[in-house]
């Protein structure tokens, strides 16, 4: 054999910093690649932006989980209900391993930015965990996902609040956070570690970004008005003091 990647990995010397990229192949398709360096064993992963990472196409469907929706909806169709539709074992496995692939894309997608990719994959993640709670046979599978709950709603969060920010909409990007603050708050717990350990770093994570935000976004005009009266104390300016109150009170009846 002569597929020898060595010269690749010259090409792309490993940086930790630097360890993500995008390429385009020879069929024009975009992907994605990462450089990993373990000891002794040295290579590049790649995985697909669109459709599964793997490039497979399961049950000749794009995701396994577009196959399982098509038997549902044949289900229905046949017996009116969905009543006594479930997912087997080996089913939730298959949807388990594809939610994983899904979760290791995303993961580097916000580490390059490409947050529109990573809403959709994470909303995918949101759309398996509640099919398979809502139609696994078992109860342990139906169980299963619900304990990562707070790291997708975060991670989903924090993409949409990205690209509020970057048209300098951070009242939007506020609204967003705290928004997904109540929702991961008022989840149901799931008796596993996973998930508060999770439910505690994301409350963190989206709380110190919620404080970041506060501190990037214009104020408002009272705000500027009362920092001005501050100043004016501060500085003993007191007929000025008594007229911006005035104004402050003014806006605020």
């Amino acid at each position: 054999m002569t597929e020898d990647i060595s010269p690749l990995l010259r090409h792309w010397p490993y940086d930790p910093k630097n360890s993500i990229r995008k390429i385009i192949s020879s069929r024009g398709v975009e992907k994605i690649q990462v450089r990993v360096d373990q000891g002794p064993f040295q290579g590049i992963l790649q995985m697909e932006l669109d459709g599964r990472p793997d490039g497979r196409k399961p049950h000749n469907s794009v995701f396994a989980l577009d196959h399982f929706y098509d038997r549902l909806h044949r289900f229905i169709a046949e017996h009116g209900t969905a009543k006594e539709f479930s997912l087997r074992e080996s089913h939730c496995r298959e949807l388990f391993d594809e939610s994983r692939l899904l979760y290791e894309r995303y993961v580097f997608l916000l580490q390059i930015r490409d947050y529109d990719r990573v809403i959709r994959d994470t909303e995918r993640n949101m759309d398996l965990f509640r099919f398979v709670n809502q139609y696994a046979a078992v109860q342990e599978d139906r169980l299963n996902l619900e304990k990562w709950w707070p790291y997708v709603l975060r991670i989903h969060a924090i993409a949409r609040v990205m690209i509020a920010t970057q048209d300098n909409d951070y009242m939007a990007g506020i609204r967003i956070i705290r928004d997904v603050l109540d929702k991961i708050e008022n989840l149901e717990e799931v008796d596993a570690e996973e998930f508060f350990t999770e439910k505690r770093r994301s409350v963190e994570s989206l709380t110190e970004l919620l404080e970041e935000l506060d501190k990037r976004r214009p104020l408002t005009q009272s705000e500027r008005l009362q920092r001005e009266l501050h100043d004016a104390i501060d500085n003993e300016e007191f007929e000025r003091a008594a007229e911006l109150r005035d104004r402050i009170n003014s806006m605020e009846t």
